[in-house]
């Protein structure tokens, strides 16, 4: 069965048809870095985190492209509001981009204590106003731009196919021409590829390009650094939904009308909001939470990433400490249960995965492929890890096994509570040294160099450790 995810553009279910063989090329947008990232922000990170262990696990090379959006972005999507870097730095008495390192540093120290995968490229915006202005270059060279009141703005009526992500008419949208905030827009969702004014006065972070000392739109940064780190035409863009009605279709409509190459994006993947009581969590309206509001709480990064896995990223979660609670519970749970596991084995496994089968369990990582094959259903996925780990027919040894294989998508610390049962009663020390020669055998193994694996056998053998190969794995005890 092939991976199968729900594209926004056509509304349907697809399988994934990379255009590399064996290669993925993946943009997830990040964060705008003038504040902590809230709970509901990390949602979209954490679904990008189970996409790419997904690929992966399914044989994929993925290149996983995010940016980092540290100037200009307004709090209005369309042209529209306060500048959030400038506000931040305002509020704090700090420069724009001390602002920017603080909290990026802040994000990703949130993104590693939810296990999430740090992206293959981080990227800057800063670091690219150069390829923005070669792009906008690019787009004006073609013809869908105009200059108005000092700022380049891109043309949506010479762009036929602009709204199809979200299925917005283009007569529509020509309605009601000229109104709205910005006078100088032909139409109303026009929007500005390069300012050179704007209503903020002695802007913090200005370049030079050829329309004029200014900055870039916030669309286009996205264009541009996934444009140079992945190619004209790239597998797999995700975000939020809130970015499917203008920040995406923008997106689209610059990339497409610079390169000429459509489509520029075949699979877009969107998750729903994290919602609360009083509806979407959002910066805006003041008293989000945050990671580490729920940490000082007493729970662990990875009970929300837990709460978080058990419903479906297209689907609207409503969050509230009574479900972080349950959450909290099921995971103590499953890790009192891979404890319980790892105190039977006798055996300590080097936390490899490995190339053979694993018996008995084998059934229950087809369900769990199966179940990430179905549009990441990470609630399906959950509950193979549960009922493979309730199963008293299938052997300690093979159930830690698949659990961990599991958990290399999953991301809940399974492998890190068993690791603990088996270091207390050994030397950590000594456990390392012995998964490492166990480690060479298998490299000595993979590459036909038998003498130098036998030898490393024998060796341990006389230092009274016993190796068992099966299809789990590589397993070592005590003679």
């Amino acid at each position: 069965m092939a991976l199968t995810l729900y594209n926004t553009l056509g509304r349907e279910f697809q399988a994934v048809n990379s255009l590399v063989p064996g290669q993925i090329g993946f943009y997830g947008c990040g964060p705008t870095v003038y504040n902590y990232a809230h709970i509901g922000n990390l949602r979209a990170y954490v679904l990008h985190d189970i996409l790419v262990k997904t690929l992966t696990r399914r044989g994929y090379r993925v290149t996983h492209v995010m940016n980092i959006t540290d100037v200009g972005h307004l709090s209005g999507d369309n042209d529209s509001g306060d500048d959030k870097m400038v506000k931040s730095a305002e509020e704090r008495g700090k420069g724009v981009l001390e602002i920017a390192e603080f909290y990026t540093q802040a994000f990703f120290n949130d993104t590693e204590r939810l296990n999430i995968q740090r992206p293959t490229v981080v990227c800057k915006a800063t670091d690219h106003i150069a390829d923005m202005i070669g792009l906008i270059k690019r787009i004006e060279d073609r013809g869908f731009t105009y200059f108005a009141g000092g700022n380049l703005y891109f043309d949506i009526s010479r762009f036929p196919s602009y709204g199809d992500l979200a299925l917005l008419r283009m007569d529509e949208l020509r309605t009601g021409a000229r109104t709205g905030p910005d006078e100088n827009k032909r139409n109303p969702q026009d929007f500005v590829l390069w300012f050179t004014k704007s209503k903020f006065e002695n802007q913090a972070l200005v370049w030079d390009s050829p329309w004029g000392r200014g900055y870039p739109g916030w669309h286009i940064e996205c264009s541009a650094m996934s444009i140079k780190y992945l190619g004209e035409q790239f597998d797999i863009h995700a975000g939020g939904i809130d970015h499917i009605p203008i920040h995406h279709t923008n997106e689209i409509a610059q990339s497409e009308a610079a390169t000429g190459k459509h489509p520029w994006v075949r699979y877009w993947i969107h998750n729903e909001f994290l919602v609360m009581d009083k509806g979407k969590m959002s910066k805006s309206a003041g008293g989000f939470l945050t990671l580490q509001s729920l940490v000082d709480s007493g729970y662990d990064p990875l009970d929300y990433r837990y709460f978080l896995l058990g419903g479906h990223y297209r689907s609207q979660l409503q969050f509230s400490f009574e479900a972080l609670n349950g959450a909290r519970n099921a995971r103590k749970s499953l890790l009192d249960r891979v404890k319980a596991l790892a105190e039977k084995t006798g055996l300590i496994p080097v936390l490899a995965e490995t190339d053979g089968g694993y018996g008995k369990a084998d059934a229950y990582l087809e369900a769990f492929d199966a179940a990430l094959d179905e549009d990441l259903s990470t609630p399906k996925a959950l509950a193979s890890l549960w009922t493979l780990l309730r199963d008293t027919e299938v052997s300690p040894q093979e159930a830690l096994s698949a659990a961990f294989t599991m958990d290399r998508v999953l991301g809940l610390g399974l492998a890190k509570e068993a690791e603990g049962v088996w270091n207390r009663v050994e030397n950590q020390d000594f456990v390392r040294e012995i998964a490492a020669l166990i480690e060479e055998r298998q490299a000595a193994k993979k590459y036909k160099d038998f003498v130098k694996a036998d030898g490393i056998r024998d060796a341990l053998k006389k230092r009274g450790i016993i190796l068992e190969d099966g299809p789990s794995g590589t397993l070592w005890r005590r003679e």
